[in-house]
């Protein structure tokens, strides 16, 4: 556990510099939104597409993973509904709670931390995990949340849920990423390095990045946060785990990583969906901050359950 921890303590550490450095007022907000639009655009996305082109089809897809993982996401994800439909929130706010249980910051402190941690072996679960997440998680609150205020759906619903798939970068990555695989090419040799000096930017930059938006977190509504990263830090990954590991047939490797991605604290784009609709940004931006701080401990615990099965 020492050891573990003693190794995902350089990368929290890199989120405390980022946080520290915003609230001090060294770095400011606005430098903060520009690294972030850098990494996110630019580091990140170099970093997915490499990746995903020296990876088959095969090697990222698989639908047992597929279903294990939506299985546990869903286990969660109707549990935090039902508790917060009990305490009386609207469906919006409610869809708000059950995405902060479910979505975790895999594409700017997964993908890298868990590369690292686990071997490059981690990088076609990683990028599923991620998919998944990107794809089927930010179009059902985008779905929950727009129908519910419009009492229907729409095509204009769907319409504004396949245009934010179009332009999320990490998405297109991927999808440039295999599609290139399938040509059987590989990424020639300038372009391959280009891609591995930009790509090597996005672990400080998205690391840096996430501590400095915590800077400017709130840490209201603590009873509510609480429960929503206990559901995300602890319920989310032992819910993926009994999916992976005793409901389908999910290679021991792959289930640790999966398991090892939903042990992650709550995904800073729950907070800009939050603020862009005005659903309760302040209890979503509380479960960040709080998650964040306590997976410094939880997920180096995880991980270090898991050594056996990862081979670490």
């Amino acid at each position: 556990m020492l050891e573990i921890f003693l190794k995902t303590l350089p990368f929290f550490a890199l989120i405390m510099l980022g946080f520290q450095a915003c609230r001090t007022g060294f770095f400011t907000s606005e430098a903060a939104a520009y690294l972030t639009k850098f990494v996110f655009y630019f580091a990140l996305s170099a970093m997915l597409f490499r990746f995903a082109a020296n990876l088959s089809l095969a090697e990222v897809f698989d639908w047992q993973f597929v279903g294990a993982y939506l299985t546990g996401c869903f286990a969660v994800y109707i549990l935090a509904t039902a508790v917060a439909i009990i305490r009386k929130r609207p469906v919006t706010e409610a869809a708000f709670e059950a995405q902060c249980a479910v979505i975790g910051n895999v594409g700017f402190l997964g993908v890298p931390m868990l590369i690292v941690l686990l071997g490059e072996a981690a990088a076609g679960p990683v990028l599923l995990v991620l998919s998944i997440d990107l794809i089927v998680f930010s179009s059902l609150i985008v779905i929950l949340v727009t129908g519910s205020r419009d009492g229907r759906m729409s095509f204009g619903v769907l319409r504004t849920v396949g245009i934010g798939l179009l332009k999320n970068p990490m998405i297109v990555s991927i999808t440039l990423g295999i599609l290139w695989s399938t040509t059987g090419l590989a990424v020639p040799g300038p372009i391959n390095e280009f891609l591995a000096i930009l790509g090597a930017a996005a672990t400080p930059g998205a690391l840096f990045a996430i501590g400095a938006s915590l800077a400017g977190k709130s840490a209201e509504r603590m009873s509510v946060a609480g429960w929503l990263t206990f559901c995300k830090l602890v319920l989310h990954p032992a819910a993926v785990a009994v999916a992976a590991l005793f409901i389908f047939d999910v290679p021991n490797y792959d289930a640790a990583v999966m398991i090892a991605a939903a042990s992650l604290p709550v995904a800073g784009n729950v907070y800009i969906l939050a603020q862009h609709y005005g659903v309760a940004p302040q209890r979503v931006s509380a479960a960040i901050l709080l998650s964040t701080a306590m997976s410094i401990l939880t997920v180096s615990a995880v991980i270090a359950w898991l050594a056996p099965l990862s081979g670490t």
